[in-house]
């Protein structure tokens, strides 16, 4: 996932995308011991139908976003001019087929200032929902169809809707103290969130699946290659970062299992059933998850209302965003 940024405008929205990550199948009987109806049960125990009602929610928020920026009431070089008001701002522009600047602000785009100076908190919330142009939208939602749906059969509706929630809001907050130029849009901090929490499940659940190695290496790897994307230049990274973590902690705290004892099947009687409970480590990992949740949030909400400027308290953060080369450079 990516999130775009610096469109050629004077006030740039950056745009979280995506690069269609697949949330994986390793969901599965183990071949431990574990009892395979319960594995058989977590996977047909809810329908999805949140996820599919946030790829609606998204798309009807930018055919509206398109409605309200009305390109040819502002520019004589719009494309797609059959399409009215509905018609994408110039290419050099915004090259993603979308809105300008300003009619992502209008709409509720996060933008440092207001958020800061002009006490519009609501903007940490409402950039989630908005996108910056048709590229970006398709490839967001069709990598939220491909991660989200697989984690709300699996945990239901309260649960995923909660990590993509506080996830895009972590990476709202990250974004606004490291990038304070430009207006940001997009789901990919939600969407990264997500991704956290299969990685977080998978370790904390990790007795109860089979093939668990391959697994966490094909996980890790999606995450490096969508994370790496990030150091492109018009993609705000930070976003990312920041949904990322908020929602590898908040695996650890909403997406526990209990885990199976491993018994000889031979060794039980035939009516005999196999007891569950949740780990030592399980706690540990849910109480340290609490913790640093609750105190990233605390701490990055006041950096942000006193104004602050991470980038004044760590120097080289900035390369975690965009890395300069012989081909491009990197705004601030």
């Amino acid at each position: 996932m990516m999130r775009n940024s610096d469109l050629e405008n004077n006030s740039d929205p950056k745009s979280r995308g995506s690069n269609g990550m697949n949330s994986g199948g390793y969901y599965g009987n183990n071949n431990n011991g574990s009892s395979p109806q319960y594995m058989e049960n977590s996977e047909s125990q809810w329908t999805s139908w949140l996820v599919p009602l946030i790829v609606v929610a998204n798309v009807v928020m930018f055919i509206v976003t398109m409605f309200v920026n009305n390109c040819p009431h502002n520019n004589h070089k719009c494309v797609a001019k059959f399409l009215r008001r509905f018609s994408f701002q110039p290419l050099s522009e915004n090259p993603l087929f979308g809105p300008s600047s300003l009619g992502l602000e209008k709409m509720g785009g996060l933008e440092w200032n207001k958020v800061v100076h002009e006490h519009q908190t609501w903007r940490l919330i409402t950039c989630i929902w908005l996108h910056a142009g048709v590229i970006h939208v398709v490839a967001n939602m069709f990598s939220l169809v491909f991660i989200g749906i697989r984690l709300e059969q699996q945990f239901g509706f309260v649960r995923v809707g909660v990590i993509y929630l506080l996830s895009g809001i972590g990476g709202s907050i990250l974004s606004s103290l490291f990038i304070q130029n430009s207006i940001s849009v997009g789901a990919s901090g939600a969407l990264f969130g997500l991704l956290g929490a299969m990685l977080s499940e998978l370790l904390t659940n990790w007795s109860i699946y089979s093939n668990k190695a391959a697994a966490l290496f094909t996980l890790i790897i999606i995450i490096l290659i969508n994370l790496a994307v990030g150091i492109l230049p018009h993609v705000d990274n930070f976003a990312h970062i920041g949904g990322f973590i908020s929602g590898f902690l908040l695996g650890f705290i909403l997406l526990p299992r209990p885990q199976f004892g491993w018994f000889e099947s031979r060794h039980l009687p035939a009516n005999a059933r196999l007891t569950s409970k949740y780990t030592v480590y399980q706690y540990v990992f849910w109480v340290i998850a609490t913790i640093l949740l609750v105190t990233g949030f605390v701490v990055g909400l006041v950096m942000l209302f006193k104004g602050k400027n991470g980038n004044e308290h760590c120097s080289w953060c900035h390369y975690l965003s965009c890395v300069p080369t012989s081909k491009w450079r990197c705004n601030n």
